[in-house]
């Protein structure tokens, strides 16, 4: 019998243990510890006292003494962290005390150097001093280097306000003349402010201003307000000195709007109230506890009384622990199903969302291709009743139509474009290209718009920069007309300038800074994030008065995106823009001479006369084409289909043949196919109205020698035609 007791005791004790591991899963330190950390992320500092509470608590009934010295230090970095020294004192104190009775840590010697800051905060200077002294021995002990700088800077700090400068100077400078790094700007900066500060103490104030103007510079690099709040102030104090009251009132404006802000900003983080309510708590949590371990010790009298009892019903209790397992077991199979059936739906629902995301780029695709078709016809007309010599009466409404007409237009392409990128359709080039002459040939062609609005208009390049990169000029291209073009817009008798800094060149690889900074009208702060939107222009006045689609700097964010950097703006309204970023580019390995292109023109002379073939089933199209070919004295022929435009070309000759791509039966890619199959040299052109599933690059693959995209712009159409007739 007592040999069946004890297996029982022993079955009950594992049975225990499991359910324990399933309750640590959401009750545990780990658990509070992260709960703890995501608030203080969020600014929560009342649900982060509340957790690290739990977490300390938690360690104490568990007697986890290295977990509970942990959280009290951490307990008493959120109470420095808010500026309450004197309770950061008390609980860095209470975990220093538990870190003696364990191995030293990283953590001791932390709970050490924030004691000391704490000390420094309360100008109690020798148990300061005490504190980071003991901090840099355990960390020496520990060879733990990455806190030697901040212990440096602590005891300069220490020997500088017990009167000792010299030696303060000196590890000071220590600091100072390392190297600028991300991590080290805050320590680097709080060594000028001192530096600056004993300067200051020997009444040397040009000197004492040069390093707090230069600690100035650094924190504006790292953004700590509390030093740049100190930093203003010693700034405005030492103007003050020299007699330089307008400086001084300036900065000293700025230190005050700064602490307001920051006092503001600390409220947020933990109200007077959440904060008298959570030391209330504690005191009403210690009181419990003491009223809890006099319960407890009663308990424990009472146990031994009653563990006679346990063990007769200690064969009930595990039939009773072994069905309730059995019913676990059951409820956890069927948790484990429900939570599969509910992935499942979420993956029907992504499923879902990527086809009406594709649904709506198809969408958007088919609308803007089939609205080029009759945007083609509108453009075509103009431009012919342009040339026909309208009446002066007719002339403003046809300039209004052919203004209207390229509007629609670039909408559309703007359409497309964002379709193309969102769809991943666009493939980069790797080319080589001059960053130089891309940047010049961009700024030649809008220096009219410049001059119409009475614009300085410079190109700030670096010379630096490589000759030759290897990247995608086109999209660059794109992204400086859409920013440049922009510019210009909003700037009247002002500046825009382009520049472009080399950042850094290490092997192949060069890091090039580029901005586009105007003076113009400006955007509002609550307008920076949202004018990258579709369709967003800042205001609906802004809209009317400089039109525009809103969808340029979609597209340029789109892009700098997909060549892997993020675009940064800058503005205030009435003293203009700066969008800026960086990109990473290819330096070639061999100097590669980039030959200018010799400008094709149109040459009357060369193409006159000529024979053309106009494959094209839209019969408003036909009389477009056919009526601008003419008015150039060239000889056309239309088709309306593909076969017979095959059987045409095998009985005649032709110079050149524009196909249109979409023609009833077989259309013009497979009617390109099979001509070349007998004839090779007659150039054939595209005209498309190019949807998200066509590029250049597919229309060539099937023979063509150039492209016309509908609806194309008279000049462009030219300009092609003389490019393949002239030769």
């Amino acid at each position: 019998m007592k040999l069946q007791i004890n297996f029982f005791l022993i079955l009950v004790f594992l049975f225990n243990s499991v359910l324990y591991s399933q309750i640590a899963e959401t009750d545990s330190i780990s658990h509070y510890n992260n709960l703890a950390n995501a608030n203080i992320k969020t600014n929560k500092y009342k649900d982060a006292f509340l957790f690290t509470q739990k977490a300390i608590d938690y360690a104490q009934e568990h007697s986890n003494t290295t977990d509970q010295a942990i959280q009290t230090a951490k307990l008493g970095k959120l109470y420095y962290n808010l500026k309450k020294y004197d309770d950061a004192i008390e609980k860095l104190t209470e975990s220093i005390n538990l870190f003696k009775s364990i191995s030293p840590t990283a953590e001791y010697a932390k709970a050490f150097y924030y004691l000391g800051l704490s000390h420094i905060k309360d100008s109690n200077f020798t148990a300061a001093k005490i504190s980071i002294y003991k901090s840099a021995e355990i960390s020496k002990a520990l060879q733990i280097k990455d806190n030697d700088d901040l212990i440096i800077l602590q005891k300069a700090i220490i020997d500088r306000v017990t009167k000792k400068p010299d030696l303060a100077s000196v590890r000071l400078n220590s600091i100072i003349s390392k190297p600028d790094t991300p991590n080290f700007l805050d320590t680097k900066a709080e060594a000028l402010f001192q530096m600056g500060l004993i300067e200051e103490q020997k009444n040397l104030n040009n000197l004492a201003l040069s390093y707090f103007n230069k600690a100035l510079n650094l924190n504006a690099k790292n953004q700590n307000l509390e030093q740049k709040s100190n930093i203003l102030l010693a700034i405005s104090r030492t103007y003050e000195k020299m007699l330089d009251k307008s400086n001084a009132y300036s900065y000293l404006k700025l230190h005050l709007n700064l602490k307001e802000n920051i006092a503001i900003s600390n409220n947020e983080k933990l109200g007077i109230n959440d904060y008298e309510t959570f030391k209330e708590n504690q005191r009403k949590l210690t009181l419990a506890r003491t009223e809890k371990k006099k319960k407890d010790q009663e308990r424990t009298d009472k146990f031994s009384r009653l563990i006679n009892y346990l063990s007769i019903a200690l064969i009930a209790i595990l039939s009773l622990l072994s069905f309730s397992l059995y019913k676990n077991n059951n409820i956890k199979k069927k948790t484990n199903l429900l939570l599969q059936e509910k992935n499942n739906e979420l993956i029907i629902a992504k499923e879902k969302a990527e086809k009406a995301s594709n649904a709506r780029a198809e969408f958007l695709s088919t609308v803007s291709h089939e609205l080029r078709t009759p945007l083609n016809a509108i453009n075509g007309i103009t431009h012919l009743l342009l040339e026909e010599k309208p009446k002066k009466s007719q002339l403003h409404y046809l300039s209004s139509l052919q203004y209207s007409g390229n509007y629609l237009t670039a909408f559309i392409n703007d359409i497309l474009e964002i379709n193309k990128i969102d769809s991943n359709k666009i493939e980069l080039e790797h080319i080589h290209f001059n960053l130089k002459k891309l940047l010049e040939d961009i700024r030649n062609s809008l220096i009219e718009i410049a001059t119409k609005n009475k614009n300085e208009f410079i190109l700030d390049f670096d010379s630096q920069i490589p000759n030759n990169l290897i990247g995608d000029p086109i999209r660059l291209s794109q992204i400086f007309m859409n920013l440049i073009n922009n510019a210009l817009k909003f700037t009247k008798n002002g500046k825009v300038s382009i520049v472009a800094k080399l950042k850094s060149l290490e092997d192949q690889a060069a890091i090039v800074s580029f901005e586009i900074k105007d003076t113009g009208i400006g955007i509002p702060e609550e307008k920076l994030e949202s004018v990258f939107e579709s369709f967003s222009q800042g205001s609906t006045e802004i809209n009317r008065k400089y039109g525009g689609t809103g969808l340029g700097l979609t597209i340029v964010k789109k892009l700098i995106n997909l060549l892997g950097s993020e675009i940064h703006l800058k503005s205030n309204v009435g003293e203009g823009s700066a969008f800026s970023f960086d990109l990473k580019l290819t330096t070639a390995k061999d100097q590669i001479e980039l030959k200018p292109q010799n400008e094709i023109t149109f040459d009357l002379s060369k193409i006159k006369g000529k024979n053309i073939l106009v494959v094209e089933d839209n019969k408003i199209n036909q009389m477009i084409t056919k009526r601008m070919l003419e008015n150039r004295e060239i000889h056309c022929e239309v088709i309306d289909n593909g076969e017979e435009a095959i059987e045409v070309i095998k009985n005649n000759k032709f110079d050149l043949v524009l196909m249109d791509v979409h023609l009833p039966g077989i259309n013009g890619t497979i009617a390109t196919q099979e001509i070349r199959k007998f004839d090779t040299t007659t150039p054939i052109i595209a005209m498309t109205a190019i949807s998200l599933n066509e590029n250049r690059e597919m229309l060539l693959s099937f023979g063509m020698n150039d492209v016309i995209t509908k609806p194309f712009i008279p000049n462009d159409f030219y300009l092609i035609l003389s490019k393949h007739l002239a030769n």
